[in-house]
């Protein structure tokens, strides 16, 4: 018997079809073992040291759930004999690095194989058995050095910005943040111009009239300086000529300028122009795209899904170019685009582009998502291959009587569809005939709709999108095919954007991580202004992707960054030790007001909040949270614990509060001495007091028997009742007393 592993169950399926007999094929669903993480031994470790020369070695531990499916794997595969497996993880880094992992778990197996494909076709999965290609180190190093420095930068800089109550800053996730931010700083700082736009509508072609030249002095201009012909900014010059058009309701046509117009086809798609394109031409969200392609990628419809190449093999351009010829004609077919590797720096074409696994099948019925999906993957590849689409346009020059200015309009038809013949399914439409009355000079031109005065302002730039993020993130360099999605939901997740449809908007965290946080870290370095540039970010990926290709070594990557970091962060702390964070200050503030004169020049050394360093604060903080004076408010600590317990004592607030002769929390004072202190003694009290759980009743039992006396008689030892009526308190104790007995029990010689 055989084994073969995958990451997901959709693909095992599809797989499982094309070996049979002989064959056992298991999903692992995903990552196996990574970084410590919450809960385990090594959870709040930043980083781990390592020699000169070597990557760190952390204690890689268990995903969710992974111990467990792949014991069951282990446990089946030894029953059934098998002697050889083969390790089908998806080709790229964090496939690679899931198969090394699984390589290290399985290395009692005789033999242990790594196989790759780019599609899930039984010729594909086949070739790859006959050739397993060996374990990619370089693949697997340039995850973990990712994995490090997300690590460093994810717990140190979290840490850092907690002192705003943010939960986290990432090494990708920020810098994505901040265009976010920005756009919506220039929405606020833009300042609308007011201007008029005359139109009308002859033959079907829409005619406007030309109230300035460019180099006219009182020339209508944007924001950025571009000149409109079409805007005005005199209102009566405006309604003037709507007036003119609009008694004489025809216009004579003076001068035509003619021209051809080729719109060339697109690359087949990559992982960022498919989320694009799914959003606009489909509206679906990014994930949803991303679900759908996976779908399709497991069910070995189309190639893998993670991508940022545009080439495609010359067996299936043969193949679409076949069927092209057969079903629209020679005069279809173009010379392709997107046949050749990338040249741009940012780009690792390490796989094809997004094309279906079979060309000749240009629609699929399982599914109605996947079928939508499906079929504008196929459209994009074969209009890949396919001609220009070719127009014929006319600039036309008009004249009114008794108007000063010109009209101008533009005319075209399509003669060849070329491409977009793929596309007529989502609704492309063309105009394909010139209008009936032609082209003659002199000739007039007969108004069948307007003519219309639009009055408007300049609008602020449009937010960003989920599909226009992504193309930043992919221009900038700052992202990978890989990534684009997590990013963008962990910061949705986080609530530093929120979305509207797609469009993104940053909360109050958002702007203050971006605007107030991360400037903490901006001195400068040779990678870029700060660790939350664009450039600096894009430097480190490409970095990661040269150790991908072995130009870069890993540990000389690693090692750079951890001393660039560490640098960048000690700034950072000591910036941050200068003044106050808003945390801190308000908190100070909110005291203070509360305080008399004499406690704030003790505790505040007579100075204001504001004046004070960040040490001075903290100092100032810790001073009140010790303090036996009765005038201060409850700190954040003090307010949640009583909170947290009147919730699990399932108390009422209000009474609880009433008898104590508070109407409200917030009248409680703070210290170590005040009426908040007394309230969580209380509470506590009343917690230990309560019966105690049945996890702990479990435990008990469990002891008890380990020890050899009855349950009965361990409760002599608290001097408790039953062990139904034994508090949280006595429980514990008796737990702590139990687990010495345990241990100072003799040992059993073998």
């Amino acid at each position: 018997m055989k084994l073969v592993i995958l990451e997901s169950g959709a693909k095992a399926k599809t797989i499982k079809k094309y070996l049979g007999r002989g064959w056992i094929v298991e999903a692992c669903n995903g990552h196996v073992q990574d970084l410590p993480s919450r809960g385990s031994k090594d959870s709040s470790k930043a980083r781990w040291a390592s020699k000169v020369g070597q990557l760190p070695n952390p204690p890689w531990g268990w995903t969710e759930k992974a111990e467990q499916v792949i014991s069951k794997i282990v446990k089946k595969s030894v029953s059934s004999g098998v002697d050889e497996i083969y390790i089908a993880t998806d080709p790229d880094r964090e496939g690679e690095f899931i198969a090394w992992r699984l390589s290290e778990i399985l290395s009692d197996f005789k033999s242990v194989n790594r196989i790759a494909f780019n599609e899930i076709t039984k010729s594909a999965v086949l070739e790859s058995i006959e050739n397993p290609r060996g374990l990619d180190m370089q693949l697997v190093e340039a995850a973990m050095v990712r994995r490090f420095m997300d690590r460093l930068v994810g717990f140190r800089c979290s840490k850092f910005c907690r002192s705003w109550k943010l939960r986290s800053m990432g090494r990708v996730q920020t810098p994505t943040l901040g265009y976010v931010v920005e756009k919506e700083l220039e929405r606020e700082a833009h300042i609308p111009i007011e201007y008029h736009s005359v139109v009308a509508t002859c033959n079907d072609v829409e005619v406007k009239v030309r109230f300035h030249d460019s180099g006219d002095a009182d020339a209508w201009r944007d924001d950025d300086g571009k000149h409109f012909p079409d805007r005005t900014a005199n209102t009566e010059n405006a309604e003037a000529a709507v007036a003119i058009l609009g008694s004489h309701r025809r216009i004579t046509l003076e001068a035509v300028s003619e021209s051809e117009v080729g719109r060339k086809p697109k690359p087949p798609f990559t992982t960022d122009t498919m989320l694009q394109s799914a959003s606009s031409r489909l509206g679906w969200s990014i994930s949803k795209t991303s679900n759908i392609a996976s779908q399709l990628y497991q069910s070995g419809h189309v190639t893998y899904i993670r991508t940022d190449s545009t080439r495609t093999t010359e067996d299936s351009r043969k193949a679409i170019r076949g069927l092209i010829e057969n079903r629209y004609g020679s005069d279809f077919l173009g010379p392709g685009v997107g046949n050749i590797k990338a040249k741009k720096s940012n780009v690792q074409d390490a796989h094809e582009a997004i094309r279906p696994t079979n060309p000749e099948i240009s629609e699929i019925t399982e599914d109605k998502d996947m079928s939508k999906l499906y079929r504008l993957i196929w459209s994009r590849f074969a209009a890949s291959q396919m001609s220009k689409s070719i127009r014929q346009r006319r600039s036309l020059s008009f004249a009114c009587e008794d108007l000063n200015e010109k009209l101008y309009g533009t005319c075209s038809w399509r003669t060849h569809p070329g491409w977009e013949e793929v596309f007529d399914w989502v609704g492309l439409t063309a105009r394909n005939q010139p209008p009936s009355v032609g082209f003659e000079i002199g000739k007039i031109w007969e108004i069948t709709n307007g003519p219309e005065l639009i009055s408007d302002e300049t609008k602020p730039p449009r937010r960003l999108t989920e599909s226009s993020i992504i193309q930043q993130m992919k221009q900038a360099g700052i992202g990978r095919p890989s990534t684009y999605v997590s990013t963008v939901s962990k910061l949705v997740d986080r609530e530093y954007i929120s979305k509207e449809g797609s469009t993104l908007i940053p909360t109050d965290n958002g702007r203050t991580l971006w605007i107030d946080v991360a400037p903490f870290y901006n001195n400068s370095t040779d990678y870029g202004d700060g660790l939350f540039s664009t450039e600096f970010t894009a430097i480190m990926e490409q970095k990661l992707d040269q150790i991908e290709i072995g130009n870069h070594d890993a540990s000389e990557t690693w090692e750079e960054f951890v001393t660039i970091f560490s640098d960048m962060h000690n700034v950072a702390l000591e910036k941050r030790r200068e003044k106050p964070t808003i945390r801190q200050l308000q908190y100070l503030e909110r005291v203070a007001s509360r305080m008399t004169d004499d406690d704030k020049d003790s505790i505040l050394n007579g100075k204001s909040p504001g004046e004070m360093t960040g040490d001075e604060a903290k100092a100032a903080i810790e001073k009140i949270s010790n303090s036996d004076t009765a005038n201060v408010p409850p700190s954040e600590k003090q307010l949640a614990l009583i909170i947290r317990l009147i919730d699990k004592l399932r108390l009422d607030m209000a009474a609880i509060l009433s008898d104590r002769g508070f109407s409200d929390i917030s009248e409680l004072t703070g210290g170590r001495g005040g009426s908040a202190s007394d309230l969580i003694s209380f509470l506590i009290e009343m917690d230990n007091d309560s019966p105690a759980t049945e996890k702990q009743k479990s435990t008990i039992e469990s002891m008890a028997e380990d020890v050899g006396i009855s349950v009965s008689e361990s409760m002599e030892i608290v001097k408790a009742e039953t062990i139904e009526t034994i508090s949280k308190s006595d429980a514990s104790e008796l737990i702590s007393k139990l687990k010495k007995r345990i241990k100072s029990k003799p040992k059993r010689k073998r």
